[in-house]
């Protein structure tokens, strides 16, 4: 009887020093895998880009490991609800109406929803988009976008959700829709590492910025994540990842 005791003693004496910071806490983030360069796979299927860099960085300063979801974009509030993932952390837009349903960090990248067209498209202005199919892709802020900017968007033809924006541009491509609207840091992306018949238009539908997505409750966690944040962009560690995606030091500095 003694000797079960002690090993219950001594189990529970683990248990208490874990508890006490030795152990780790794992942290899902769930991500689009197609969204470069935010996150994407590569030539060999590993999981990189931006905001890939930017979270392992982060969790290096939180002391915690992370592991990343592949989620279907459309359904990441209910994967966030859920619990299947605990951050949103793939090019995400702040919104009014997201800020109602998950916690969001201080702002980090700025971005615009822009409208890319085939070269020889004749389209050279969100007027001439009138009676034309557009793509976008589901539940992304460039929705939000496009219902935003009522005359535009009564004045369309149709529009055509996707998956991802990668399969809206093999459809435009082919000339089954006219135009695509998504981000401008991954449609610049996208045509500086692809040959295109493509061009981005002048005309677009507004600015905004990106976040990353927490539950309301994980207050915790949404302060944690912005202390690392903070601590990358004062030793430059954001900046260096920046530099690497983009080529020049993109990051907001809060």
């Amino acid at each position: 009887m003694k000797k079960i005791l002690k090993l219950i003693l001594a189990a529970t004496l683990l248990v208490s020093l874990a508890g006490c910071g030795g152990a780790k806490a794992t942290v899902t983030v769930g991500l689009d895998e197609n969204f470069p360069p935010m996150g994407f796979r590569d030539d060999k299927g590993n999981l990189t880009g931006f905001d890939i860099d930017m979270a392992n960085e982060a969790a290096k300063k939180m002391g915690t490991t992370i592991t990343f979801q592949p989620i279907a974009w459309s359904a990441k509030e209910l994967e966030l609800s859920s619990k299947k993932v605990d951050m949103l952390w793939n090019g995400l837009t702040i919104t009014d109406e997201r800020k109602e349903k998950m916690l969001f960090s201080a702002p980090y990248l700025k971005n615009k929803q822009i409208i890319v067209v085939k070269n020889d498209s004749g389209i050279s202005t969100k007027a001439d988009l009138a009676g034309k199919t557009i793509g976008i892709q589901k539940e992304s802020s460039a929705v939000d976008a496009v219902n935003s900017d009522t005359s535009t968007k009564e004045s369309l033809g149709d529009i055509v959700e996707y998956d991802d924006n990668i399969m809206a541009f093999q459809d435009l491509q082919i000339g089954r829709i006219s135009a695509v609207v998504l981000d401008e840091i991954v449609a610049r992306y996208y045509l500086a590492h692809n040959e295109t018949p493509f061009t981005i238009l002048e005309d677009n539908f507004g600015d905004e910025e990106y976040g990353v997505g927490m539950r309301l409750d994980d207050t915790e966690l949404q302060a944690k994540l912005q202390k690392a944040l903070d601590e990358m962009n004062a030793d430059g560690t954001a900046a260096a990842i920046s530099k690497k995606w983009f080529g020049e030091d993109i990051v907001i500095k809060n």
